[in-house]
C-alpha cells in the first residue's frame, strides 16, 4: 500500500501539537491486496486551528480541557451534526454534551464530505470511531507513564483517565504528553454491548439553533459589498435567447445591471475528475438581474422581456410515455438472471403480466436554491448550502479555471436536500456572476425556478411478468424497467457498455425467486435534466415490484404476508422483520369489514424497511389512511430518535409522491411551477405512524431513504384490499378511488 502525503502535510502531521492533540485519517481506496481498504490515522498540527484559522482536524483536545469535534459532512436535516461526532465521543470516553461541535469547511483533509445514498453513518462508522479510540489510547498511555503503571490499568471516562485506585487526570492535563506519542495503527474499538451513547436517544444541538433562529443557513449568508442576483432561465431546457429587451428591468430602482449568463448542470470539462466520457453538454442560456437587494432583483426579473426560441421537437409527457411503452416492446438489455425465466413462464398455467407507470418529480426542499460567491484575483470564497462539498470544490475550481488551493468553501446548514443539492448549478451560476461583476454575489432561485427547472426524478414504465407454481407460490418473475439513465444524462455513460447498474435497484435485493431476471430499456429524454431524488430508482421500481408481488399473491390465493414469508424462507434476518411487521401491525386481525390493509417491504441503501398501511372510507366515500405501521432494520442505530425522524420524513415524502402531483411537460417545458399546482402533503393529511426499529449488532445501514420506497406500494395494496381497484399509475387521487 502506498499513501501519498505532501511534504507540507508530512511536516504538519509530524510536528508536536503544542496547543493540543488533533487526529485525522486517510481512507485508502480498495486494492486487490487490501479489498476492504485501509484507514490510516495521523496526528495533525493544531496551532492554527486554536486561533481560528482553517486547519481543521476531526478531533481537537486542548490543554484547557476543551474538546472540539468537527462535523465533517453537511447537515441537511438528517442529523449528521449530532450522529457523526458521537461516534468519536463514544470511543474517546466523553459525553457528547461535553464537547463543542463545529461544522467543517469543504476541505480535502476531511476526505469524502459528500452526503448522499444514505451512506454517511455507514461509511464513517469505523473511521470516526477509530479516531476517538486512538485518542483514548494515547491519553491512557500518557497517564500510565505519569503514574508508572501499565496502560491496561487505565480507562477513559467523562473526559478523564482513571486508574485502578480511581485516581484521575483530565484530558487537558494529559494532552501535551499524549501528543508526543505515536498514533496507534489499530486502536481497539468498544464492543457494541459497552456503548453508552451510540444507540441512545440524544439531543441534536442544531435543533435548538434552528428553533431560536440562530442557525445559519445559506439564505442567511451576508458579506460586505454583497449584491443580489436572480436569474431568468429558459422555460425550454434547450431554449436560446431570440431577443432580449432589458430596458424596463434596468429602470427598476435598485437594479445595478442585467447580465447574460448560463446555467451549467455539470461542467464536463477536460481534466475534471468528475466528468464523463460522453459529449460536452451545452450550457443553458440565461439572463441575470443584479441588484442592491432581493426585492429589486425580483422586480427587475419580472420586467425582463425575453423571446425564447422553442425547439421544433419539444417533448411532452404524452410523447415521453408513448416512447417508453414502445421501447418496452423490445427485449431490452439483460441485467441479472437466475434459473430459466422464459421456459418456466411459457410452461406455467397460472401467470400474470402488468404495467406500472411512475412520474417525473421535483425535489422541492424548503430552502430555495442559493449561493454566495466572491470571485476575485484568481481566488474564490463560496458559501454553498450543498450536499457535496468535495464534489463542489472540484467543479468550482474547474469551472473558474483556478487552482483548488485558491478556493475556500464554507458549508452552512442546509434546508433540505433530497438529492437536489447533489447538483451544483446554482453554485456555479453564483461563481460566474461574481466573476463577471467583480462583486460578491448572493444568488437566489425563486420557487418557480426550483420546481420547473429541475433536475427531476426520472419517470419510468415498469413491465412485469410472473408465473406461479402448482402450490400457488412464485416460480418465475421478470422485471423490465424503461427509464432514462441519470448517469447517461450527467456523465455521458453508455449503459450498453457499463450496464444499467443502480437503475435496477432494489429489484433483486430481497426475495429468493427460483427463476428470475431483470431487464432494462434506455429511454433518452434529453434535454430534460434528470438526477437523483430521495431513494433514486428504488422510489419507482419498488412501487412496481411490491405491487406485483401482491398481485401474484392474490392470484395464487395466498395471504400477502404468507406469500412473502415463503420468498424469505432462506433469509432469517429479513424474515424476522416481516414477522415483526405482521405482529406489530396486528396483520391477522386487520381484515375486517370496511377496512383495507396492504403490506410492502424493500431492501435498499443498507437497510430493510416495511410498512403496513390501513385504510378505510370516510363519510363522503373517500379513501382515508387510518394508520401506518413501520419496521426498519438498519443495523446498529446511532440515534434512535433521529432515525425515527428520518423514517417519518420518508413517509411524508412518499405519501406526497403517491397522492399529490407529478411533474408534466408540454412544449418542452414543465407545467408545474409552484406549490399551487405541485402540492405538498399538509399536516392535517398525515396519518398516525408507528415506527419500530429492529435491534441487532449488524453494521449500520441507511436511515434517510430506505423507508420511502415501500410506502406507495403498501398504500396501493391496501386500497386494492378495500376497493378491489388495482392502481398501477402514480400519483393517484385518494378522493377519486
Amino acid at each position: 500500500m502506498t499513501i501519498h502525503i505532501s511534504r507540507r502535510k508530512f511536516i504538519q502531521s509530524s510536528s508536536l501539537a503544542a496547543g493540543g492533540l488533533a487526529i485525522g485519517y486517510y481512507f485508502t481506496s480498495c486494492t486487490t491486496a487490501e479489498p476492504e481498504g485501509v484507514i490510516q490515522l495521523f496526528k495533525m498540527n493544531v496551532d492554527n486551528e486554536a486561533t481560528g484559522i482553517a486547519l481543521n482536524p476531526f478531533l481537537l483536545i486542548e490543554k484547557t480541557g476543551a474538546i472540539t469535534i468537527m462535523a465533517h459532512k453537511p447537515e441537511i436535516g438528517t442529523g449528521l451534526f449530532q450522529s457523526l461526532p458521537v461516534l468519536i465521543a463514544e470511543e474517546l470516553g466523553v459525553d457528547p454534551a461535553q464537547v463543542v461541535v463545529k461544522q467543517a469547511k469543504g476541505d480535502k483533509k476531511f476526505g469524502d464530505q459528500d452526503v448522499g445514498g444514505s451512506f454517511s453513518v455507514q461509511g464513517s462508522f469505523e473511521p470516526l470511531r477509530k479516531i476517538g479510540a486512538a485518542a483514548r489510547e494515547m491519553l491512557c498511555s500518557a497517564a500510565a507513564q505519569r503514574w508508572g503503571i501499565p496502560t491496561a490499568d487505565c480507562r477513559a471516562e467523562g473526559a478523564k483517565v482513571f486508574n485502578t485506585k480511581n485516581e484521575s487526570l483530565g484530558f487537558g492535563e494529559l494532552v501535551e504528553e499524549a501528543s508526543k506519542l505515536e498514533v496507534p495503527k489499530e486502536p481497539k474499538l468498544k464492543d457494541p454491548n459497552d456503548f453508552k451513547f451510540i444507540g441512545q436517544p440524544a439531543r441534536r444541538k442544531d435543533i435548538e439553533w434552528k428553533v431560536n433562529g440562530s442557525a445559519n443557513f445559506g439564505m442567511d449568508m451576508k458579506i460586505e459589498g454583497m449584491v443580489y442576483a436572480l436569474v431568468e432561465h429558459s422555460p425550454n431546457f434547450s431554449g436560446k435567447i431570440k431577443n432580449l429587451d432589458d430596458s424596463a428591468a434596468r429602470s427598476v430602482n435598485g437594479v445595478l445591471d442585467v447580465v447574460r449568463t448560463e446555467r451549467v448542470i455539470l461542467p464536463m470539462l477536460p481534466g475534471w475528475a468528475g466528468g464523463g466520457s460522453g459529449p460536452v453538454r451545452q450550457p443553458q442560456e440565461a439572463v441575470a438581474v443584479i441588484a442592491e437587494n432581493l426585492w429589486a432583483a425580483l422586480q427587475g426579473k419580472r420586467a425582463l422581456k425575453i423571446v425564447w426560441e422553442t425547439p421544433a421537437d419539444a417533448l411532452s409527457t404524452e410523447k415521453i410515455y408513448a416512447n417508453f411503452r414502445e421501447l418496452g416492446k423490445s427485449d431490452g438489455q439483460q441485467d441479472k438472471a437466475k434459473g430459466d425465466f422464459a421456459k418456466t413462464f411459457a410452461s406455467a398455467t397460472n401467470r400474470l403480466e402488468a404495467e406500472y407507470e411512475l412520474p417525473f418529480l421535483a425535489h422541492s426542499p424548503l430552502e430555495p436554491q442559493n449561493c454566495l460567491a466572491h470571485v476575485h484575483d484568481g481566488k474564490a470564497e463560496v458559501w454553498a448550502p450543498t450536499q457535496t462539498p468535495t464534489w463542489d470544490a472540484g467543479q468550482i475550481a474547474a469551472y473558474l479555471g483556478i487552482p483548488p488551493e485558491n478556493l475556500t468553501l464554507h458549508v452552512p446548514f442546509v434546508g433540505g436536500g433530497f438529492g437536489r443539492r447533489l447538483i451544483s448549478d446554482p453554485t456555479l451560476e453564483a461563481c460566474l456572476l461574481s466573476k463577471k461583476t467583480g462583486k460578491p454575489v448572493k444568488l437566489v432561485w425563486m420557487r418557480e425556478d426550483d420546481t420547473a427547472q429541475g433536475p427531476f426524478r426520472p419517470g419510468s414504465v415498469n413491465l412485469l411478468k410472473g408465473a406461479l407454481d402448482a402450490d400457488g407460490y412464485l416460480a418465475a418473475l421478470q422485471h423490465k424497467v424503461v427509464a432514462p439513465s441519470i448517469s447517461a444524462y450527467l456523465f455521458g455513460e453508455d449503459t450498453r457498455k457499463t450496464g444499467p447498474g443502480y437503475i435496477m435497484e432494489p429489484i433483486a435485493d430481497l426475495y429468493d425467486i427460483p427463476h428470475f431476471e431483470t431487464r432494462y430499456c434506455f429511454a433518452d429524454v434529453s434535454p430534460i435534466p434528470v438526477s437523483w431524488w430521495r431513494s433514486v430508482y428504488s422510489s419507482t421500481n419498488a412501487f412496481a415490484h411490491e405491487s406485483f408481488i401482491d398481485e401474484m399473491a392474490r392470484a395464487g390465493g395466498k395471504d400477502p404476508v404468507e406469500f412473502r414469508r415463503h420468498l424469505l424462507r432462506n433469509d432469517p434476518r429479513n424474515l424476522k422483520l416481516l414477522e415483526t411487521l405482521a405482529e406489530k401491525s396486528g396483520w391477522s386481525s386487520l381484515k375486517t369489514a370496511g377496512k383495507g390493509r396492504g403490506i410492502a417491504t424493500t431492501h435498499c441503501f443498507g437497510s430493510t424497511a416495511g410498512h403496513v398501511v390501513e385504510v378505510s372510507k370516510n363519510a363522503e366515500g373517500k379513501v382515508k389512511i387510518d394508520r401506518v405501521v413501520t419496521v426498519v432494520d438498519g443495523g446498529i442505530v446511532v440515534n434512535p430518535g433521529n432515525f425515527r425522524a428520518q423514517v417519518e420524513g420518508c413517509i411524508v415524502m412518499a405519501l406526497t409522491a403517491a397522492a399529490k402531483d407529478a411533474i408534466t411537460f408540454e412544449n418542452g417545458r414543465a407545467v408545474q411551477t409552484n406549490f399551487d399546482n405541485y402540492r405538498m402533503l399538509r399536516i392535517d393529511e398525515m396519518p398516525p405512524v408507528e415506527i419500530h426499529l429492529m435491534r441487532n449488532d449488524e453494521p449500520p445501514g441507511g436511515a434517510g431513504e430506505p423507508a420511502l420506497p415501500p410506502l406507495a406500494p403498501a398504500l396501493a395494496n391496501a386500497i386494492f384490499d378495500l376497493t378491489g381497484k388495482r392502481l398501477r399509475k402514480l400519483p393517484f387521487d385518494l378522493t377519486a378511488v
